[in-house]
């Protein structure tokens, strides 16, 4: 009787072992299956993909010469003598991309005045002393750089200036001493030619018309000028 005791205690023993074996090596299994597989991270993108279109960009090839040299033709009014074809040559020297000192030649021919037409017959003047000469040298600034746009693809630049100066002026046979001031504005076709428009206004000092005064002789003008 003893002896069955023993047997059924030792029976027992060895399956509460067994058992608990199967219940360590369980879990070791179930914790080993739950850890999670370790996968390689997305690559990053962008929330919006832009669509650009890339455009051929020309930057403007501009001349770094200084010197400008150009010829132009418009209108004198000369006071008293009518308005009259003028033309001549400017010589410029940039000195920085603001600031230009220019050297102005002009020519042209004074008309009658309105008394030498009424009279028919009566001459202030000569022929050879109608002719009309001038010199100038001016200091110029240009105040409004930018660009002028002709249409939608082309884009020149631009600028607008003033001058202001001083020179000579060779009428009826006397020499005048002269100032001068006005606005232009510079319009470059390409990298070495260049457009003005130009107002001038020369001032001096004449009594040819029998009382001294101070005379205003405007000039409106077209030049074109090159960059070497």
């Amino acid at each position: 009787m003893e002896s069955r005791f023993r047997v059924l205690l030792l029976i027992s023993v060895l399956s509460l072992g067994l058992q608990g074996c199967g219940v360590f090596g369980g879990n070791k299994q179930q914790s080993a299956s739950d850890e999670p597989a370790a996968t390689p991270s997305p690559a990053e993108k962008p929330v919006i993909e832009p669509q650009v279109e890339r455009r051929k960009i020309t930057t403007p090839k501009i001349k770094s010469s200084d010197f400008e040299l150009g010829a132009y033709g418009g209108i004198l009014g000369i006071e008293d003598f009518g308005s009259n074809f003028v033309y001549g040559a400017r010589l410029a020297y940039h000195l920085t991309e603001d600031f230009f000192l220019e050297g102005t030649y002009g020519r042209s021919r004074a008309g009658k005045t309105s008394y030498e037409q009424l009279s028919g017959s009566a001459q202030l003047l000569t022929d050879s002393q109608r002719n009309y000469w001038y010199y100038a040298v001016d200091a110029g600034w240009n105040i409004l750089p930018g660009e002028v746009f002709i249409g939608r693809n082309h884009a020149y630049n631009s600028a607008f200036y003033i001058v202001a100066g001083a020179g000579r002026t060779d009428f009826a046979d006397d020499k005048k001493w002269t100032v001068n001031w006005g606005v232009g504005y510079r319009v470059l076709a390409n990298d070495w030619i260049a457009c003005h428009f130009d107002f001038r206004d020369y001032l001096f000092t004449s009594d040819i018309t029998g009382k001294k005064k101070t005379v205003n002789n405007l000039e409106a003008g077209l030049g074109l000028s090159f960059f070497f």
